[in-house]
């Protein structure tokens, strides 16, 4: 316990009596501060946004078992007789991007890697009945956009994933027509840039005055490699750390920060 001198503020006649917990508070609150302002910074001079779509909006299979979808597309090629395509890791993974992407390696822009697609991408679709908004996702898009924000989805998932979840949530207005997805050219999803170059294009900016919301280290990358500013959601201890490991120098782990910044945008 400090004693510390304050005038005719008491605890006992000029005193402040000064427990750990408020040494521990002023910490908390100084560190605080300094991620604000590192948000500030970031979200201040951004014209154009650029955001992953699967973390940062939503959590897509919240409700669908993405690893369902995955065991359904090695399903399939076993019924097709070509289970030999992918390795015992590959087939065991819980992401149906990596089938797909493993499938593509071996017979880039082929007839099945089209069907296998196409069938992710039916599986997406119906994913979106049961996805979980991402906490503060919908109020930051709402906000942001009526204080002038420009909004792109730059994304591993198909476009038409992304333009029926928004549509559900009333949020496409905020980002139609730019909604960049997964094409039949696998080699360009992320951490490949194409789809924020394409997304930088369209809507005429310069990768200095855009930022990139991704929750991933292939977003990062991707941002990396087109020049533009990135703003980490990590969403638990494991999505932060591997974001920061990849080179993300703001991560947070709530949009709530975000709307905070914007709505207090000179505190």
């Amino acid at each position: 316990m400090v004693r510390r001198p304050l005038g005719n503020h008491h605890d006992r006649p000029d005193t402040l009596l000064v427990t750990p917990d408020t040494t521990q508070t002023d910490a908390v609150t100084s560190e605080t501060g300094k991620e604000l302002a590192a948000l500030r910074e970031l979200i201040t001079p951004a014209r154009v946004v650029l955001w992953d779509f699967d973390g940062p909006i939503c959590r897509l299979f919240a409700g669908h078992s993405a690893e369902r979808v995955a065991r359904e597309l090695v399903e399939w090629l076993e019924r097709q007789g070509l289970s030999g395509l992918l390795s015992d890791e590959e087939r065991e993974h819980p992401d149906p991007q990596v089938v797909l992407r493993a499938v593509d390696r071996r017979h880039p822009g082929s007839d099945l890697v089209t069907e296998l697609e196409a069938r992710l991408t039916a599986q997406e679709r119906h994913a979106v009945v049961s996805a979980q908004p991402t906490p503060y996702a919908d109020p930051v898009i709402r906000t942001w956009s009526a204080l002038g924000g420009r909004f792109a989805v730059t994304t591993n998932n198909s476009a038409r994933t992304v333009g029926d979840y928004l549509a559900r949530r009333g949020l496409l207005d905020c980002f139609a027509p730019h909604l960049y997805g997964r094409t039949i050219r696998l080699d360009r999803l992320k951490p490949d840039p194409h789809c924020l170059l394409r997304a930088l294009q369209a809507m005429g900016a310069a990768a200095g005055s855009a930022l990139m919301i991704g929750d991933s280290p292939e977003d990062r990358e991707a941002a990396r490699r087109a020049g533009v500013p990135f703003l980490g959601y990590g969403r638990d201890e494991d999505k932060s750390a591997a974001l920061r490991k990849a080179g993300a120098q703001v991560v947070v782990d709530s949009l709530e920060k975000v709307l905070h910044v914007l709505r207090s945008p000179q505190a």
